[in-house]
């Protein structure tokens, strides 16, 4: 795998100038491709591609829509990739309530439902929560009323859901194994700038993590723990995911959590969207939830 770009590598997708020209070459760079694998990749000539950056050519709507999908963008960046070019968007972004979205709406509440009485949270790509299942509000009203905690945690009223992990007044103090997993969940959100880098609020939101993070380097941290291996006698062997510790007195809750998408997607919101669904990771943790579903139904 190549090594992940950090946020500050990637500041052309993201400044003044958002002309064709700068926006193709960024993005090839950006998927680190020459002018020659993209052409032979998109199966046009180089010499028409090395045109079209320099902005001698003018390509039109179906090149744009090819090299879109040959540098694998997402369908926000394809439709300003397609502006740039001169050319009205063609996917387009509506709201979950929209008539056109029922079938869509209907899958994410069906799959929050099933998850019961697990926790699991519908999420846009800034990772703010647009839906959630009762297991989900559940676990928020472990640290008291979930409105008030939302507003402590994120004024904005986005309900965020990385900020109400960070936050001092969130899920934070609750993590027992916060340095193993706050580097982890930094380097996810890295991930979504790379995939989304014209994204001034994932761009924030980074910066407001690591400040909150409280580590003075998330990314070596992070970059430690996935190169550390066990060895030896007394070494504990690495597990398959990374658990999320939440301690309450002499609790320990043991998380892990699944991040699913609509892999045929033909929207905007639709490609945006996540659901992130969280299942114990051992039977203790099982039986908790399931007490605690139980005893809110008989509330």
């Amino acid at each position: 795998m190549l090594p992940l770009p950090q946020p500050s590598l990637t500041p052309d997708l993201h400044q003044a100038d958002a002309s064709l020209p700068a926006l193709l070459k960024a993005w090839r760079q950006l998927r680190r491709l020459s002018q020659l694998e993209l052409a032979l990749a998109a199966g046009v000539s180089q010499r028409h591609l090395s045109f079209v950056e320099s902005g001698r050519a003018k390509p039109s709507r179906e090149l744009l829509l090819t090299l879109a999908e040959t540098l694998d963008l997402p369908l926000r960046e394809c439709n300003l990739l397609l502006h740039a070019g001169g050319f009205a968007p063609v996917f387009e972004q509506r709201s979950l309530s929209d008539d056109d979205m029922a079938s869509v709406r209907r899958a994410l509440e069906l799959t929050l439902l099933h998850h019961e009485p697990y926790p699991a949270i519908v999420l846009d790509r800034q990772w703010n929560s647009l839906l959630r299942n009762r297991a989900a509000e559940r676990l928020i009203g472990l640290l008291g009323d979930s409105n008030e905690v939302w507003q402590r945690v994120d004024p904005s009223g986005l309900k965020n859901v990385l900020r109400l992990g960070f936050h001092p007044q969130g899920m934070r103090p609750l993590v027992r194994n916060w340095d193993q997993v706050a580097p982890h969940m930094i380097e996810r959100l890295q991930r979504e700038i790379v995939a989304a880098p014209m994204d001034q609020a994932l761009h924030a939101l980074h910066q407001d993590l690591v400040a909150m993070s409280g580590l003075q380097n998330p990314q070596k941290d992070h970059t430690k723990a996935r190169s550390a291996k066990p060895h030896g006698a007394g070494q504990t062997a690495l597990t398959p995911t990374v658990n999320v510790e939440l301690g309450m007195g002499d609790v320990t809750l043991r998380l892990f959590s699944l991040l699913s998408s609509f892999g045929t997607a033909q929207d905007v919101t639709t490609d945006e969207l996540r659901i992130e669904t969280f299942f114990p990771a051992d039977d203790f943790t099982a039986a908790f939830f399931q007490e605690l579903a139980g005893d809110v139904a008989k509330r």
